[in-house]
Formats: C-alpha cells, structure tokens, sequence
C-alpha cells in the first residue's frame, strides 16, 4: 500500500477545504455532545460520504451533509449501544481490556460507515465487509492504517480544538485507503450483486 499517497491525497484536500471541514466538524462534535452521543454515528456517517464524495468526484463538502444518511439512525444507534457495551464489560475488567476491546472495535469496523453510505449495505453486512476488507491480503496494512487513524485524533485531542484538523485529516486519509482496497470495480472483493441489491432494498 503507498501510504505516503494517502497521506498526501489527505493533506492536500484537507487543507483545500479546510474552513468547511472545520465547521462540520464543530458541528457534528456540539450535535454529538448536546444528545448526549446519541447522533454520533449518524452525523458521521453523513461526514463520511461527504468526504468520500470530496475525494472520488471532487465535490466540495458541505455542512448540510452531516444530515444526509438520516435513514441510518436506527441501525447505527443499535450498533452504537452494543459497542459502548462491549466497551463498558472490557473496562470493567480493567483498563487494558476495555483498550484492547476499543482497539479491536476500531480494525474491524474501520470501513463500516462508507459501506453503508456507499455501497448502501445494512450494519450487519457492512461489518463482514469490513472485517474482510481488513483481514484480505497483508494485514499488515490494515494494522498501520489502524494505528495512525488513532494517532491521529489522539494528537488532536491532546491539543486545544486540535481534533477539528485532525479529525478531518484522519477521516480523508482512511476514506482514501476504502477507495483502493475497494478497487477500480467500487466494490469490495466477494461482495455479491446480489447482497448489494439487498442492500439497496433495505435502504
């Protein structure tokens, strides 16, 4: 994988467009803290295929995308509720345990939320996706996409207001990885045209 490609693909269109993906990180943050995390998923859902729009056609982003997958709400605050659960059981087992269980959360749903704006899939299938999509040829890979996804928004939430660069950085860089290892087809490997369709039913 050429990381120094995606890093660059981020720092170029981060800073291209930094002013709005400033505010929409503002906004989507304030959302999120006002309902208590309740529109997390949601909101970011739309952040993502905004970028992803960014990235694969160019299209500026726009704050209003935050809304654009509201249909995604309850799916995503089921998933939501299960994953802060299995985090609360790995905390309460002590810290390393929730860490690992936040870590593990982390490399296999890395690529869940553009599956599901993008390829239109429900949580379930998004997930396998996922998860195959970082298991499939040099793990390896995965592993250092993993790391500097959450070195990134560390170095942002260690500095005042850092995380409304870094936030957008780091989700540029990652939707960048999605575009390659989903390939020139735009479709992940093993995808079936009919769970795709399935999908675009239950949408």
């Amino acid at each position: 994988m050429d990381f120094k490609r995606h890093l660059e693909t981020a720092w170029r269109l981060t800073w291209r467009h930094i002013v709005t993906l400033i505010l929409m990180t503002l906004v989507l943050s304030v959302i999120s803290f006002l309902t208590f995390g309740l529109m997390t998923l949601v909101l970011m859902a739309g952040y993502c295929q905004s970028i992803l729009m960014m990235i694969r056609e160019n299209r500026p982003p726009r704050i209003g995308d935050l809304f654009s997958q509201m249909r995604l709400f309850l799916p995503l605050a089921i998933l939501a509720i299960l994953v802060i659960i299995a985090a609360a059981l790995g905390f309460m087992m002590f810290y390393l345990p929730g860490i690992a269980v936040f870590c593990g959360v982390i490399f296999a749903m890395l690529y869940l939320l553009p599956l599901m704006t993008d390829q239109k899939l429900d949580w379930q299938e998004a997930l396998k996706q996922s998860w195959n999509m970082a298991t499939r040829g040099n793990i390896a890979d995965h592993l250092v996409v993993v790391i500097l996804f959450i070195g990134f928004l560390a170095i942002g939430g260690s500095v005042f207001l850092g995380t409304l660069v870094t936030q957008p950085f780091a989700t540029v860089f990652v939707l960048s990885v999605y575009l390659e290892r989903i390939g020139p087809g735009g479709r992940p490997e093993g995808l079936q045209s009919s769970t795709l369709e399935s999908g675009n039913r239950h949408s």
